[in-house]
């Protein structure tokens, strides 16, 4: 039997300090991502067995119910959801009466989507559920506790922008990654892919 090679541990980054295993029981992004992620995929699942909808529907419903115009952007904007997300959710929503069109005054080019009596009534109708959702999610903390983590999240919400300005400070100091892809390279005016030939 052949002698097992031995694999020399990899030293750690002299810049860095050796990244330990997350704390998942502390770990604050992994608790939002799991509720998010749970809370979505119920409210889904009840609202497609229930009135025939999907939860991007709902969210859209949401705003639409709050302001009395929208455009794609400004739901991109608010909810979070992708740009070409939310248009295909508006054509869906469109084409089932929920949302009618028109043209925004300052800009001919932008359309703005406001909602049907039809829509209004599903959203009338599916707010019932989500707050019995709320009511239920809620159950477990007191008035005093609602109000704080609604002001907690508030914060966290609004603290987002710098988020990502630490993450890119952090990277622009981290060493380069091997396996960080590289650009293509371009030769006489041709990309060629790297590991591919050109065609």
């Amino acid at each position: 039997m052949p002698a097992r090679r031995k694999v020399e541990p990899t030293p750690p980054d002299a810049n860095f300090e050796s990244a330990a295993n997350v704390d998942l029981e502390r770990y604050v992004p992994a608790y939002l991502s799991w509720i998010s992620n749970k809370l979505s995929r119920g409210a889904s699942q009840h609202y497609l067995s229930a009135f025939n909808i999907g939860i991007e529907v709902w969210r859209c419903l949401v705003l639409l119910a709050v302001e009395s115009q929208v455009s794609a952007q400004q739901v991109s904007r608010v909810i979070g959801m992708d740009k070409a997300a939310v248009s295909r959710c508006f054509k869906t929503m469109h084409d089932q009466g929920f949302i009618s069109f028109t043209l925004d005054a300052q800009d001919g080019r932008l359309r703005l989507a406001k909602l049907t009596s039809k829509g209004r009534a599903l959203h009338d109708e599916v707010l019932q559920v989500a707050l019995a959702r709320e009511k239920a999610f809620l159950s477990v903390l007191s008035e005093t506790e609602v109000n704080v983590l609604i002001d907690l999240l508030k914060r966290l919400h609004d603290n987002l922008p710098h988020v990502d300005a630490a993450t890119e400070e952090f990277l622009s100091r981290k060493p380069a990654s091997t396996g960080k892809r590289s650009p293509p390279r371009r030769k006489s005016g041709v990309t060629v892919q790297r590991g591919k030939s050109a065609a």
